[in-house]
């Protein structure tokens, strides 16, 4: 299972950072996503994490403002959302993929982001 945390309301040029934790998967076995849904949108992909740590992905609209993190430790992953703007406005959902597979085979529940102008 997968549970994300930590969305909420926040003003445009502020920060969240959203969690998710892990239980029942070999957490450091998989590397591991952020997605994001907006209303009346399709999911899109925000950004991911080897299962390292090591290697990290994130879509042009995040770069140099989110960043990606985890704790195998802790079986969690993070989000780190700063300069916030309207648009980031959506259900944000973390997601797991075993390696070497092509799916995301786990997902949460989503937490939601609302960014105020």
């Amino acid at each position: 299972q997968l549970q994300a945390s930590g969305g909420g309301l926040v003003q445009t040029g502020g920060s969240l950072r959203l969690s998710c934790a892990a239980s029942g998967l070999t957490f450091s076995s998989y590397n591991m996503g952020w997605f994001r849904q907006a209303p009346e949108k399709e999911r899109e992909f925000v950004a991911s994490i080897n299962w390292g740590g090591g290697v990290t992905y994130y879509a042009d609209f995040v770069r140099g403002r989110f960043t990606i993190s985890r704790e195998n430790a802790k079986n969690t992953v993070y989000l780190q959302m700063n300069n916030l703007k309207p648009e980031d406005t959506a259900v944000y959902y973390c997601a797991a993929r075993r390696l070497f597979a092509s799916d995301y085979a786990y997902w949460g529940q989503g937490t939601l982001v609302t960014v105020s102008s």
